[in-house]
């Protein structure tokens, strides 16, 4: 097993020594037991402690606080939410769509908040989001972007179209024709962010139980492999290693993404490559990639097009993955040559968790007092705090405008069976990057968008 502090660029530069706390010392009752020391574990018990100090609460985490996800992430604490508002106002309505927006919008600021209330130097830096656009196809795609939010109301303060000299002096990477920008975004360092919020949670009477795995969950209690916790209210905060607990294999498929960090990179570098502001980047192709410049002048950047592995298994040989990391690696090259002359330091990956029909969800069932939050297809940095803050209203019984936002009590599908799962999966990973290739030989939008729909539920 590798050391924790070497799990990550961020696991290393947390400012912690990643020490275990105490297991689970066998059977005990409490009032709520969340399952999972994440951001949607921690965040929910410190929401819940801090509207009531007297509830007893208490997770159990099979690792460490900020062992998976919610360790290893880009950084990008975004308003992204995973399903796009046009496919959400249809599910729902127009106007619970944008309330689902403004909620997202709120919780980034919301997170900062919160950090700086409690004394954890997260790196928070709100600089919003540059996605570039740097194939003809890229630059229509960001158009009609704009054009779609346009017609749903929103202005140039929450998403705007830059021209190729506008993108280029904020972004100084290559061949850059344009893009599109939202302030709706924060860097930070999620390692940092994640210890020091399992630090407010053990501050305001919380309890957390690490190297205890949960094997299975039902209404009243979660058996583990140290003992039964016993509670009227049990939340399952497990995103992508939810496929590990008993009955529920087809829940949430894990998939992988990855990521590098480069050594720290001299000013003559970021005098041309830009992100001056804090800004996060991306660009418009289908195969996501995402990257931030650190507090100390690095990159860190990551990508998908990490195989998902047969039966939703999870381990941690599946972290590195030589062929994605060149890939992550020539790809940032081609972004920014100069880095030829700099170093790798950092190769890491994760699971995160993706739903059946890629729509995150948020619920609680007071008559079995069983409750769960995730599937954020990796954009649950934001996500996971108003998860936190849904779930401890649901649990607390409050009429709130939260409790009323679309993706409450939303319930996915179960993915197929195997092979069929395996096999879809990893088509509609294998169909990105033939998105993206046919893009750059035609300069047209790729016919295989259609079958990404399909494989992606419309995201």
């Amino acid at each position: 097993m590798t050391p924790y502090s070497r799990l990550s660029l961020w696991h290393e530069t947390a400012d912690d020594d990643w020490s275990p706390r105490p297991p689970l010392p066998g059977d005990r009752e409490v009032d709520v037991a969340v399952v999972g020391a994440g951001f949607t574990g921690l965040w929910s018990a410190y929401y819940l402690l801090r509207a009531d100090p007297t509830l007893r609460v208490a997770l159990v985490e099979s690792e460490v606080a900020g062992f998976g996800a919610s360790g290893r992430n880009g950084g990008w604490c975004s308003a992204l939410f995973p399903t796009g508002e046009s496919k959400l106002a249809k599910a729902s309505s127009p106007d619970a769509a944008r309330r689902m927006r403004l909620a997202m919008q709120a919780t980034v600021d919301e997170v900062g908040q919160v950090a700086a209330d409690e004394g954890v130097d997260a790196h928070f830096r709100k600089g919003g989001t540059i996605v570039a656009a740097r194939t003809p196809a890229q630059l229509r795609r960001a158009a009609e972007e704009v054009d779609a939010a346009r017609q749903r109301g929103l202005g140039p303060d929450d998403l705007g179209l830059l021209s190729a000299e506008e993108a280029t002096a904020r972004l100084g990477a290559t061949g850059v024709l344009g893009a599109t920008y939202t302030p709706h975004c924060a860097r930070l360092h999620p390692a940092r962010l994640v210890r020091g919020l399992a630090r407010a949670v053990e501050a305001r009477g919380g309890t957390i139980w690490e190297q205890t795995r949960a094997v299975e969950i039902a209404a009243g209690s979660v058996r583990t492999d140290r003992g039964v916790v016993r509670a009227a209210h049990v939340l399952r905060a497990t995103e992508g290693y939810t496929a590990r607990l008993a009955g529920l294999r087809r829940a949430v498929a894990p998939v992988y993404s990855l990521m590098l960090a480069t050594e720290p990179l001299p000013a003559s570098f970021w005098e041309s490559a830009g992100l001056a502001r804090g800004e996060t980047f991306s660009d418009h192709r289908h195969l996501i990639i995402y990257g931030q410049r650190t507090v100390d002048d690095r990159i860190a950047f990551g990508g998908r097009g990490a195989p998902y592995h047969f039966g939703s298994s999870i381990e941690a040989s599946y972290d590195g993955d030589a062929g994605v990391h060149a890939a992550l690696w020539s790809t940032l090259l081609e972004l920014f040559p100069a880095l030829a002359a700099h170093r790798v330091t950092h190769r890491w990956g994760g699971a995160l968790g993706i739903a059946r029909d890629w729509m995150a969800s948020v619920g609680h069932d007071p008559g079995t007092g069983l409750g769960w939050a995730g599937g954020y297809v990796g954009d649950g940095v934001g996500t996971s705090n108003l998860a936190g803050r849904t779930l401890a209203d649901l649990v607390l019984g409050r009429d709130t405008d939260l409790v009323t936002l679309p993706w409450v009590g939303h319930v996915s599908r179960r993915w197929e069976p195997e092979p069929l799962r395996w096999l879809g999966i990893n088509a509609g990973l294998r169909a990105t990057t033939v998105a993206d290739s046919e893009e750059r030989l035609t300069g047209r939008p790729a016919r295989t968008g259609k079958l990404l729909e399909l494989l992606t539920g419309g995201h």
